[in-house]
C-alpha cells in the first residue's frame, strides 16, 4: 500500500507540479511511451531465461502485500519449535518421527497455520529434524548444512529484486534512445517553422524524461521493496538455525528458544516476559 501512496507522491510532485506552468498536452507522446515500455519488455525477455521471467513476474505483486514475518508469526514458530523439543526432551527423537514425515496431518504443527502456510520454513524444520532423528550428524556439520542451505534460498530470493534494480538501470538509457530517435526525426524536417520544430524537440526530450521518471520514480522502488521483502523471509531460516543447533548442543528446550527469540530483529522480537507468558497460556489451553 505505501508504494501506491509513494506512487502518488511522486506523480504529485512531478507531473503535477509542471501542470502549473506547462502544457500537460506536450507530454502525450504515445509512440514514445510505446517504445520505452517495448524496449524495457523486451530487456526483461533477453536477459532472462523462462524460470528467471517467470520468479520475477511472479515476485512483483508480492510488494502490494503486507509482510507475514512479524512478532505474531514469530511467536507460534517458538511456540512450535518449543512443543517439539519438548516432546523430544520428555520421549525421545524417535517420538517426532510422524511429525516430521507429514507435517500437515501433525497434531503439532496443526496448531500452528501461520506458520503451516510457509512450506519453505516446514520443511527447513522437518527436513533438520529428520537428519537429527536418522543420522549421526553433529551440530557442526549440522551447521554447515544450514548455512549453505540459506545462502541459496537468499540468492534465490534476491535475483527479481536484481533484476527489477538492473531494469530500473537500463530504463534511462531506454529514455535516451527513444529521445535520439526523435532528434533524428527533426533533423529531418528543420524546414518546418520554429514553433513545429520546438514542439518536435520537445516531445523527442519527453523519452528522457519519462525514462528517468519511470527508473527512479516507479521500478527502482519495486525493487527495494523486494529486497526489504527477502530480508524479511530469510530471517525465520536463522530463528529455526539457532532454536535446533542450542537443543543439539544439549539446552533444554525453554534456553533454546530463546537463542532464536535473540536472532529477531527488535521490531519483531517479543520479549523474554512476553515469549514466557504465551508459552504457558498455550500450555494451559
Amino acid at each position: 500500500m505505501l508504494l501506491l501512496v509513494g506512487y502518488l507522491i511522486v506523480l504529485l510532485s512531478s507531473i503535477g507540479t509542471y501542470a502549473l506552468h506547462g502544457e500537460l498536452g506536450a507530454l502525450w507522446v504515445p509512440l514514445e511511451y510505446v517504445a520505452i515500455f517495448g524496449m524495457s519488455v523486451g530487456y526483461l525477455v533477453a536477459s532472462n531465461g523462462p524460470r528467471a521471467l517467470k520468479a520475477v513476474l511472479g515476485a512483483i505483486p508480492g510488494v502490494l502485500k503486507g509482510s507475514p514475518y512479524n512478532k505474531a508469526l514469530y511467536m507460534d514458530l517458538l511456540a512450535l519449535l518449543f512443543e517439539l523439543l519438548v516432546k523430544v526432551r520428555k520421549e525421545g527423537l524417535m517420538s517426532i518421527e510422524n511429525d516430521v514425515e507429514d507435517p500437515a496431518a501433525s497434531p503439532i504443527f496443526s496448531k500452528y497455520p501461520s506458520v503451516v502456510k510457509d512450506h519453505h520454513a516446514v520443511e527447513f524444520i522437518t527436513d533438520y529434524l529428520r537428519m537429527m532423528v536418522g543420522g549421526n550428524l553433529n551440530a557442526f556439520e549440522i551447521e554447515n548444512l544450514m548455512d549453505i542451505e540459506i545462502e541459496t534460498h537468499h540468492k534465490e530470493a534476491h535475483f527479481p529484486a536484481h533484476m527489477v534494480q538492473t531494469l530500473a538501470g537500463a530504463v534511462p538509457a531506454i529514455g535516451i534512445i527513444v529521445a535520439v530517435m526523435g532528434v533524428i526525426n527533426v533533423m529531418g524536417s528543420v524546414g518546418e517553422p520554429p514553433a513545429v520544430l520546438g514542439k518536435m524537440i520537445g516531445g523527442a526530450l519527453v523519452g528522457t524524461f519519462l525514462g528517468i521518471l519511470l527508473a527512479y520514480g516507479f521500478i527502482e522502488p519495486i525493487a527495494n521493496q523486494l529486497n526489504q521483502k527477502c530480508e524479511e523471509g530469510s530471517k525465520i531460516y536463522h530463528v529455526i538455525k539457532a532454536v535446533l543447533l542450542a537443543s543439539m548442543n544439549g539446552y533444554a528446550p525453554q534456553v533454546a528458544i530463546e537463542f532464536g527469540r535473540k536472532v529477531l530483529n527488535s521490531g519483531d522480537r517479543p520479549s523474554f516476559t512476553e515469549l514466557e507468558e504465551d508459552l504457558k497460556a498455550r500450555k494451559g489451553k
